[in-house]
């Protein structure tokens, strides 16, 4: 694929992967996209399924009018022959290879027929996914994660129940409860543990960017619009019925995180929207040696990563929600066209996507230090008949087990004592809680592949033509 100039691998084509690629491809980096979806756009900017004949997408959207341009952006390249955009590939793992890289992918939903596709360089945008904490009833057909809730709606244009609560924490929550709303769903309860008194003393940050507030307050005016009740420093503490959800208990939280006495109520619901943040999908990168800065892949001022040839950008590296993925990716794909060049980079091409990317970030610690204020003491309302590796039907019983009887002391061996993150997602959604509930440092995983493979797949003598 190199014959004709340097190419660039960008995974990922959420709004970090569209900025990169389209600001590569605007310098004459030939930059091949590759994307689990069948359409570009990731998790923010979902689009409806052709078939369903969506007539106004763009009212389940927020900065619908960016995502135009992105798209305009994308035609233009594509068109052009700058842009290869190879959708329903779903990469489990990339190689580093003498002189370039090979990212190795499975086609299509049934994720069985593999394709290779080589590059010199490599940029990561591979988004975040839900942290997901287990609690009493969370494994009843009607409860939902956030993110679950919101792909069903901009992507399927399905509801998840026709009475929803939306609950857990972090501001993903609102969007979700306002796009419910909109879409003709009864929301009765907005249920966050996070206080307003959280975020007192941060104004000169929350000053600092003044759209974000203005965003927020777009959101708090579409909750009284559609007459939200919102419950504030509130959890739910447990789902109720029999062969799907019926309701939810939902309780007020002291200043130490633990339910407050006699303050249980009981809301009659058919679905339930729950979400305790993101987390950066690092596998990608961990494979490649990548360093990590907390949970988030580690760049340097030019999205670079420690691993030359490699760079990361948006959630992967940090979750800071679109904008910031933006910048990021402004950055990313620019840095990249000029090292593939032979160039030295020029940081003032990129200044004001530089000068963004430090208000946001500094935004983003601000929120993320006020949603941890006063964490919820969560792992003291699971039973020990809690499902809490759905995978493998894991109770948090035997985790305990585990640890107290067996006395495993970390996360690995509770894993083999138990077989909690075996599963079909590896730990990826059970972790957090696993982790929780034995008392264990949440370690992240190194996995050497990022996805489930076929053995056939693994066993396959490598194709020496194999491409996209």
């Amino acid at each position: 694929m190199t014959e004709h100039g340097p190419v660039l691998a960008v995974i990922g084509a959420g709004p970090a992967g569209l900025a990169a690629a389209l600001a590569a491809a605007a310098r004459g980096v030939r930059v091949v996209l590759i994307d689990s979806a069948a359409e570009a756009g990731g998790q923010f900017y979902r689009q409806p399924a052709r078939g369903l004949g969506a007539r106004r997408p763009q009212a389940l959207h927020h900065q619908w009018r960016t995502w135009e341009r992105l798209r305009a952006g994308l035609d233009t390249h594509l068109t052009a022959g700058r842009v290869t955009h190879l959708s329903d590939r779903h990469v489990w793992c990339v190689e580093r290879e003498s002189g370039g890289f090979s990212v190795h992918a499975l086609i299509g939903p049934e994720q069985e027929e593999p394709v290779t596709v080589r590059a010199d360089a490599v940029l990561l945008a591979t988004g975040g996914y839900e942290k997901v904490l287990p609690f009493p009833g969370w494994t009843l057909p009607g409860v939902v994660t956030a993110g679950g809730a919101q792909a069903l709606l901009k992507g399927g244009l399905v509801l998840p129940g026709r009475t929803a609560v939306v609950a857990g924490t972090g501001p993903l929550l609102l969007p979700v409860a306002t796009g419910l709303a909109a879409a003709g769903a009864r929301v009765v309860a907005l249920v966050e543990s996070a206080g307003p008194g959280d975020f007192v003393g941060r104004a000169r940050t929350w000053a600092a960017a003044p759209a974000k507030l203005a965003e927020g307050a777009v959101y708090a005016t579409r909750l009284l619009r559609h007459r939200v009740p919102v419950m504030a420093r509130h959890a739910v503490v447990e789902a109720h019925g029999t062969e799907r959800l019926e309701s939810v208990t939902v309780a007020a939280l002291d200043t130490e995180g633990r339910p407050v006495p006699h303050t249980q109520r009981r809301i009659a619901c058919d679905a339930l929207a729950v979400g305790h943040g993101l987390l950066p999908h690092t596998d990608l990168a961990e494979g490649l040696g990548c360093r990590l800065d907390g949970p988030g892949v580690r760049v340097d001022d030019e999205q670079h990563t420690d691993v030359p040839g490699v760079w990361a950008a948006g959630e992967t590296t940090g979750i800071g929600g679109a904008t910031l993925s933006l910048a990021e990716g402004h950055i990313a794909g620019r840095s990249a066209a000029a090292r593939l060049a032979g160039a030295v980079p020029d940081p003032r091409e990129w200044a004001p996507a530089a000068r963004a990317r430090t208000r946001l970030r500094s935004f983003f610690a601000a929120l993320d230090a006020a949603y941890a204020a006063r964490p919820v003491r969560w792992t003291e309302q699971i039973t020990d008949e809690t499902v809490v590796c759905r995978c493998e039907e894991v109770t948090a019983g035997a985790v305990r087990e585990a640890v107290g009887t067996l006395g495993a002391g970390d996360l690995r061996t509770v894993k083999l004592l138990t077989r909690a993150g075996m599963g079909w997602c590896q730990g990826r959604i059970c972790e957090p809680g696993v982790a929780g509930v034995a008392g264990c440092e949440l370690t992240p995983a190194r996995r050497l592949l990022a996805r489930p493979v076929p053995l056939g797949v693994l066993a396959a003598p490598p194709d020496p033509t194999a491409a996209q």
